[in-house]
């Protein structure tokens, strides 16, 4: 029997490897590290309770990774992919934005949590670059051609 393992786990590496060149791989390599940053402030803080933003859109920032990654999006026709990642790097930006002016207006004398909106500022700002750029895409993948008319009739 042959082996095919290391061979798939490499190709795997290899799509991981170019995949990030591009930049949505960029984007989506930022959005998961602030996200862990964030999530590694917001659990050294006295309250932790906002991690769990950083969870959720770090997980969310990892599967249209995978997802893209491996080109799933052209096989899985069914979920229109790009407005998905619109939606989920739309609502992270918002949901990054509100809870980082929460722990930075009311994070007085714990520095982590200051710590981790500061940082949620710059991940609402990334995300909301990601959905601009997504946004972008989807009105040029739209270009409307003239309707023809029957000028004979």
């Amino acid at each position: 029997m042959a082996d095919t393992g290391g061979s798939s786990a490499s190709n795997v590496l290899e799509k991981l490897k170019a995949y990030i060149r591009t930049r949505k791989g960029t984007i989506l390599t930022g959005e998961i590290l602030i996200s862990f940053i964030i999530l590694i402030c917001y659990a050294a803080s006295y309250y932790g309770g906002y991690s769990a933003v950083a969870i959720c859109e770090m997980v969310f920032a990892i599967i249209f990774m995978v997802v893209f990654m491996l080109e799933l999006d052209k096989q899985f026709q069914v979920v229109s992919w790009p407005w998905s990642d619109l939606i989920r790097a739309a609502i992270g930006a918002a949901l990054y934005l509100i809870t980082s002016f929460i722990c930075i207006i009311g994070g007085g004398g714990d520095g982590a949590r200051i710590a981790g909106g500061v940082f949620g500022l710059l991940a609402a700002i990334l995300f909301g670059y990601d959905a601009y750029t997504i946004y972008m895409q989807i009105k040029s993948g739209r270009q409307h051609t003239a309707a023809a008319t029957d000028d004979g009739v």
